[in-house]
């Protein structure tokens, strides 16, 4: 399918902070597919421009015109709004007053408080199969993912392992046989992806990663649901420990604290 570059403008006002630098440029590595005229432009708009946003590819931070956005899909702005609105729904776009639609920067408590509620469904989900037990088909779709992360590592290729991890937190869920697990799965990891994307450029941390993700497996399969819920639980905290780091290493791409107010205000 025929593919489009993006161009972005890097110019939001920061919460309690002045106007970052103004910079037009080609977003790195940005590649947006054409639209299939037979399917609703909005819902393709959306998924390219989150899958863009979850991916790094558009930066928290980076503004997102509506006039460029219809000139790069070949679509009018009713489209291109419809898409932005859900974006915001999904707390992945924000739009300021008189400057424009944004991409939203990463926040603190939000990952936190996400990770909470994952860590909550994650630790249900292996308790669950760790009680009741994984069918055939369920362990040999969570074996294919796990292969699949190991080669993602071999390879060198992040975003790759990050699918296969996606898919197997994903197999976990389908496998309680509750279909609004994997659904509420995925929204909620949504706040965590792009932390994600940062922390998961050290081949020594996704190593790590797939041997929390085998260590829940096996006790899965050993029916130890004391065991299963320590590893899930294990693997969902690793997340609060480089938090901090990636915090300093990227400040930009934070929420900066609003300035105290001046005495006597």
């Amino acid at each position: 399918m025929p593919e489009s570059k993006l161009l972005v403008s890097n110019t939001e006002s920061g919460q309690g902070g002045g106007v970052a630098e103004s910079v037009t440029a080609e977003a790195p590595g940005l590649v947006l597919p054409r639209l299939d005229p037979t399917r609703p432009a909005g819902s393709q708009i959306f998924v390219a421009l989150k899958m863009a946003i979850l991916r790094m590819d558009l930066p928290p931070g980076c503004a997102l015109s509506e006039s460029d956005l219809g000139t790069r899909f070949g679509a009018s702005r009713t489209p291109v709004r419809e898409a932005l609105a859900q974006l915001r729904d999904a707390g992945l776009v924000t739009t300021l007053p008189s400057r424009g639609n944004f991409v939203t920067r990463l926040n603190e408590d939000k990952i936190r408080e996400a990770r909470f509620l994952r860590e909550a469904l994650e630790v249900a989900n292996v308790s669950h199969l760790a009680s009741k037990g994984l069918t055939a088909e369920a362990a040999a779709g969570i074996e294919i993912t796990l292969a699949a992360q190991a080669a993602a590592i071999e390879a060198g290729d992040d975003l790759a392992f990050q699918d296969a991890d996606d898919d197997f937190h994903l197999a976990l869920a389908r496998a309680t046989g509750f279909p609004r697990a994997a659904h509420v799965l995925e929204h909620e990891k949504m706040q965590l992806d792009r932390l994600r994307v940062l922390s998961l450029r050290d081949r020594g941390h996704l190593g790590e990663l797939l041997a929390e993700h085998r260590a829940i497996l096996a006790a899965i399969r050993g029916r130890d649901g004391p065991r299963a819920v320590a590893a899930a639980l294990t693997h969902m905290r690793s997340i609060l420990g480089v938090l901090s780091t990636l915090v300093d290493r990227h400040a930009d791409y934070f929420d900066r604290p609003a300035a105290p107010a001046p005495l006597g205000a």
